[in-house]
């Protein structure tokens, strides 16, 4: 997430202690808003998801449980 949020142009402020995406406060968890983030700044530009096999675009929210 690291290079997402500094040089790829992901919003990582919302991953900040204190912050609305702060908690659960996991490596999963915060990846996946920086991934997130990073997808909707570059998709209009033909940028994908694929991020060296480690996102993959979801047809659900993955932070809500499927019952």
């Amino acid at each position: 997430t690291e290079r997402a949020c500094h040089a790829g142009g992901a919003d990582c402020s919302k991953i900040k202690p204190n912050q609305p995406c702060f908690e659960p406060n996991t490596i999963k968890d915060h990846a996946s808003v920086v991934f997130n983030s990073y997808y909707q700044h570059y998709k209009h530009m033909g940028g994908s998801c694929y991020i060296n096999g480690t996102a993959m675009i979801t047809n659900y929210d993955p932070s809500k449980r499927l019952s």
